[in-house]
Order: C-alpha cells, then sequence, then structure tokens
C-alpha cells in the first residue's frame, strides 16, 4: 500500500508544480523605440496616448498595442488564439504627458480605472479607453474632456470595435481616411480629430 501512496504523493507534487506554473503572471516590460504594434505593425512610441501590453502563453515577449481599445479588442476576439497570461495598460497618472504616456508605467488591467467616450481620441485617432491607476485621476480627465469612469470589463466589443457607418460617428473615421491621404502621421490625425 505505500508504493501507492508514494505515487499518489508524487502525483500531486507534480500536480501543483503545473498548476504553480500556469498562474505564474509575468512582469510588465518596458517599452522602448522599437516596440511595435501587433495590429498596425508601427512604432508604438511614435503615437501618443495609453498603451497596452498582453502576453500570451507560448511567447516571450508581450503582444504590444498602440491603443488600450486595441488590446480589449484583442482580448475579445472569438478567434484570438493562445491564453492570455497578462494584461498591463500605461497608468496616464504617472505619463510625462498625452504625447509620452511613458515606458514603465504599466499597471494590470484589472485594476486599472477607464475614461471612455470622452473627446480625447487614443494614438490611433480612434475613440479611446484612457487607463489610470487612479480614480481620482480618471475623474479629473472626465472632468476636462467629458466621459465616463468604468472598469476593464466595461469595456464591450461595441465600444472597443465601433461600426461608425452604424453609429453615424463617422466624422472621425472619414478625418483619419483624408489625414491619411495627405500623408499626416496619427499623432496630427488625433490633433485633427480634437
Amino acid at each position: 500500500m505505500r508504493p501507492v501512496i508514494a505515487l499518489a504523493a508524487c502525483a500531486l507534487v507534480a500536480l501543483a508544480a503545473c498548476k504553480e506554473e500556469e498562474i505564474a503572471r509575468p512582469d510588465p516590460v518596458a517599452m522602448t523605440d522599437e516596440t511595435v504594434g501587433y495590429y498596425c505593425q508601427m512604432y508604438v512610441m511614435d503615437h501618443p496616448g495609453p498603451k497596452g501590453q498582453i502576453f500570451v502563453k507560448g511567447f516571450d515577449a508581450p503582444f504590444w498595442f498602440s491603443q488600450v481599445t486595441d488590446a480589449r479588442a484583442f482580448v475579445l476576439d472569438p478567434e484570438r488564439e493562445g491564453e492570455v497570461l497578462a494584461i498591463y495598460v500605461s497608468d496616464m497618472g504617472a505619463a510625462e504627458s498625452w504625447a509620452i504616456p511613458g515606458e514603465n508605467n504599466w499597471i494590470p488591467v484589472e485594476t486599472a480605472y477607464y475614461v471612455i467616450e470622452s473627446t480625447q481620441l487614443g494614438g490611433m485617432g480612434t475613440p479611446e479607453a484612457i487607463s489610470y491607476a487612479s480614480r481620482a485621476d480618471a475623474e479629473a480627465l472626465v472632468a476636462e474632456v467629458g466621459g465616463r469612469v468604468v472598469g476593464w470589463e466595461d469595456l464591450t466589443d461595441t465600444y472597443v470595435r465601433p461600426d461608425f457607418d452604424q453609429t453615424g460617428s463617422d466624422e472621425h473615421a472619414q478625418a483619419d481616411e483624408h489625414a491619411h491621404d495627405a500623408g499626416a502621421n496619427p499623432g496630427q490625425i488625433a490633433e485633427a480629430n480634437q
């Protein structure tokens, strides 16, 4: 009987080690000048506003996003492959400015407060979920540019991937298209839309 107990104990230890490995949360990494966005394949630091980084099982480096809404769209994508291990967003309360969101001021998405439906567009010139570690900082932005404060789970598919043609809010999309045709960079597009 003792060999059976020893074998069961070894199996439990092995299972516990596997579970511990599965729940290990990677730490955020610093954004660099060479960081490229997952969707746009452009340098992330070339765009103003908050950013996102997502760690996916099987990949050593995070996937980068030029906007927080892009990171949320990735998570909500039903065709996305790979288990998400950790997601971090910029704390704009610790940012030097809107144009310089910071390289190391990352916060877990679950603890962040997000300002949505404001007049402040994201780095790619589309509606953004502006992330803060402090609710007071988020509410201060609402007082300045409108909108409301929500949590990560409140960032719905409809908000992060709006259908501009259906909502009647296609003026931003048209402005982006004209600006791209004229050779403007995304920072100029965001300024043009304000």
